[in-house]
């Protein structure tokens, strides 16, 4: 028996700041906060997902666009999967905000694209430059460059003003816990520290928050590190060495969190990455 979970990972030396990632799996469920700002093309099976209070449905041939801190769950999945998922670091979001001139307080317009649609060439574009072995060997580092800059562009469209909807995260004080949060991944924070920072006391920020963003800040942080222990054993980092990188105590408490939001002990996690 196979198994129940493969991941291939690449980060494209041509291209800083940019992961691909492959996964086939065999229909289980995740739950999960984004690192990064990130587009998924789903090849294969269905899924129905929350997402910044959102239902959604992901079907073959469907990108779905997720920005950094969106906390995501899946709510059922119509067997085995296979999804590629495109991520770029913070930093080069902001460059090209900044050179597009968006404002960094721009909402997510546009969460869903079907392939077929002209706004989604340039990801499919990127997408087809990889398969599960990695880039295709025709791909050119000119090629995966230009690829790279243009679905960046496009992700950097999707955002804009909405006078309709509430901004993601539009209390300031929300806001500013959210970023204190990803700054303090490896060294944790008090609650009184992080209201603070805030602005509000700490009861009022702990409801302002789950109601925002769909759970309390602790919950949060904990996810967040899931995630980014993920992300360094992709990397072939040890479990051992992961642990302190993302703020956990030891490999124990590395191992007890993630076994309970992955669904896999940290080991397992690192060898399905192939």
């Amino acid at each position: 028996m196979g198994s129940p979970l493969s991941i291939r990972a690449f980060f494209p030396p041509e291209v800083p700041g940019l992961r691909v990632v492959r996964y086939r799996t065999d229909g289980r469920l995740w739950r999960a906060v984004k690192e990064r700002y990130s587009v998924m093309m789903t090849y294969a099976g269905r899924a129905e997902w929350t997402c910044d209070g959102e239902v959604r449905y992901s079907t073959p041939g469907t990108l779905d666009i997720k920005q950094r801190g969106d906390v995501y769950r899946d709510l059922r999945r119509d067997g085995p999967a296979c999804f590629q998922v495109f991520a770029f670091d913070e930093a080069l979001v902001a460059e090209a905000r900044e050179r597009m001139r968006l404002p960094a307080s721009s909402r997510l317009l546009h969460a869903q694209l079907a392939r077929e649609l002209p706004a989604a060439a340039p990801f499919v574009r990127l997408h087809a430059l990889f398969t599960d072995e990695g880039p295709r060997p025709s791909s050119s580092a000119l090629m995966l460059q230009t690829a790279a800059i243009e679905a960046l562009s496009a992700l950097v469209g999707c955002f804009g003003a909405s006078p309709s909807a509430p901004m993601r995260h539009s209390s300031r004080s929300v806001r500013r816990a959210f970023e204190v949060l990803h700054a303090s991944l490896e060294e944790g924070i008090s609650l009184d520290a992080l209201a603070g920072h805030a602005g509000l006391d700490k009861f009022h920020l702990c409801r302002a928050f789950r109601e925002e963003v769909g759970m309390p800040p602790y919950a949060y942080l904990t996810h967040l590190r899931v995630s980014r222990a993920m992300g360094l054993l992709t990397q072939g980092r040890s479990p051992s060495s992961v642990a302190p990188q993302v703020g956990f105590y030891d490999q124990s408490q590395l191992n007890r969190h993630f076994k309970r939001i992955v669904g896999l002990t940290p080991g397992q996690f690192a060898r399905s990455v192939r």
